[in-house]
C-alpha cells in the first residue's frame, strides 16, 4: 500500500504565520504536526509515501528530506493550486498507478493513529473506507450517512446535515478512486471534491466501509486549533530533564527540558515542553505550553501557549495566555499596559507592550 499525505494547502486562516512558513510545519510539542502524520503512516506500514505540495514545497521538501530519517521514502507531487483533495488524488495517479494507498491531510492530528482504517481496508477489501468522527456542526464539513457500517451517501458542507458524522481527513482508496476522480466536475467552490468522488463509488455501487475515530481528532486550521492541538499532545509527554535548572528554581507535573535548555529563578508547571538551547530567567510557565528551541524568556508569566523557535519575551509585566507566537519574535514589555493579553504573532515580529 502507498500512502499519500497533501501539504499544498495555504493556511489562509492561520495568517499571519503563514506568509512566511507552511501550516503543516507549524509545531504543536514542539514538533511539525506533518511530522505526526508521517510517523502515523509509517506505524500502519506505509513506507512509499506521495507529498502533494504547492507554494511552500520548498519549506516542506526542506523539513522532510528524502524520509530516510522516517523509515520511508517520499516522492515529491507538485500541485499548482489547492484545487480539492480530488484534484490531488488526479495529480497523483501516476505516482500511485493501481496500488491502494492511504491519503492523509497533512494537518490532520489522530490520536489513535490510522493503523486501525488501514487494517480494516485491508481486511474488509471495500472501494474505500473513510475516518468519521460526530461534530456538533456538520455544516462545516463533509457528512455522511451511514447504515451498517457502509456509507450510503455524503455530502460536502450541507446546510441542513443528513447526519452528524464528519469525515476526518484520513482514507483508504483501490484503484477505482480513479474512474470516480476522471468523471468528476468542479463544484462551486470550483474545486474536484474528494466527497463527490466517494458518492460516485457509492452510486455504482462499489462498496464503502466507514470506521469511527477512537481517539481524539484534530483539524489544525486555525490559532486556536493550533493550541488545542499542542495541549492534547503535550497529555502524553513523559518527563525528561536534559537541561540545566538551578536550585532556585522547580519543576511541576510532567516537563520536558531538552539539552542545553537552561532555568534560573522560574517556574515551570506542566504539561510543559522547554526546546534546545531556550533559556528561562525569573519567569513562571504554565500549563499546557511549549517553549521551542533558542527561545528566551525573561521576566515573563505565560501559559497554555506556544512560541516558536529564536524569540524573545522580556519583562512583561501581564500573563500572556492562550497565544500563538511566530519565529523570531521580539516582544519586550512597559509599563501601564493593560493587564491582558491574546497575541497571534507573525514570524519576525517586533512588539512593545
Amino acid at each position: 500500500m502507498k500512502g499519500l499525505i497533501l501539504a499544498g494547502g495555504t493556511g489562509s486562516r492561520l495568517r499571519p504565520l503563514t506568509y512566511t512558513g507552511a501550516k503543516q510545519l507549524l509545531p504543536v510539542g514542539n514538533r511539525p504536526i506533518l511530522f505526526y502524520t508521517v510517523d502515523d503512516m509509517v506505524r500502519a506500514g506505509v513506507r512509499d509515501i506521495g507529498v502533494v505540495v504547492g507554494e511552500t514545497s520548498n519549506l516542506i521538501e526542506a523539513a522532510l528530506g528524502n524520509g530516510e530519517r522516517f523509515g520511508c521514502h517520499f516522492t515529491y507531487l507538485p500541485q499548482e493550486a489547492p484545487l480539492g483533495l480530488a484534484h490531488a488524488v488526479k495529480i497523483a495517479q501516476p505516482f500511485l498507478g493501481e496500488e491502494p494507498f492511504l491519503m492523509v491531510l497533512g494537518d490532520n492530528l489522530l490520536r489513535g493513529g490510522v493503523a486501525p482504517l488501514v487494517q480494516r481496508f485491508q481486511d474488509r477489501h471495500p472501494a474505500a473506507a473513510v475516518l468519521l468522527t460526530e461534530v456538533r456542526d456538520p455544516r462545516q464539513f463533509g457528512v455522511a450517512v451511514v447504515d451498517d457500517g457502509r456509507v450510503v451517501q455524503l455530502v460536502e458542507k450541507p446546510e441542513h446535515p443528513p447526519s452528524n458524522l464528519a469525515l476526518v481527513g484520513a482514507y483508504c482508496f483501490d484503484a477505482r478512486i480513479h474512474e470516480a476522480v476522471s468523471s468528476l466536475r468542479p463544484s462551486w467552490r470550483g474545486e474536484l471534491e474528494i466527497t463527490d468522488a466517494i458518492q460516485w463509488l457509492v452510486d455504482h455501487d462499489e462498496p464503502v466501509d466507514a470506521a469511527l475515530v477512537t481517539g481524539w481528532w484534530k483539524d489544525t486550521g486555525r490559532p486556536e486549533d493550533v493550541l488545542d492541538a499542542n495541549r492534547l499532545i503535550l497529555e502524553d509527554l513523559e518527563p525528561r530533564m536534559d537541561g540545566r535548572m538551578d536550585d532556585a528554581s522547580s519543576l511541576t507535573g510532567r516537563v520536558v527540558v531538552a539539552k542545553g535548555a537552561v532555568i534560573e529563578r522560574s517556574t515551570v508547571r506542566g504539561p510543559a515542553i522547554i526546546g534546545e538551547d531556550a533559556t528561562i530567567i525569573d519567569s513562571y510557565v504554565g500549563p499546557y505550553t511549549a517553549i521551542g528551541a533558542h527561545v528566551h524568556l525573561s521576566g515573563v508569566e505565560i501559559e497554555h501557549s506556544v512560541v516558536l523557535p529564536n524569540s524573545q519575551l522580556e519583562e512583561i509585566e501581564d500573563r500572556i495566555d492562550q497565544s500563538l507566537i511566530g519565529q523570531g519574535v521580539h516582544v519586550r514589555g512597559r509599563q501601564g499596559r493593560p493587564k491582558s493579553i491574546r497575541l497571534v504573532l507573525g514570524d519576525q515580529s517586533r512588539i512593545e507592550l
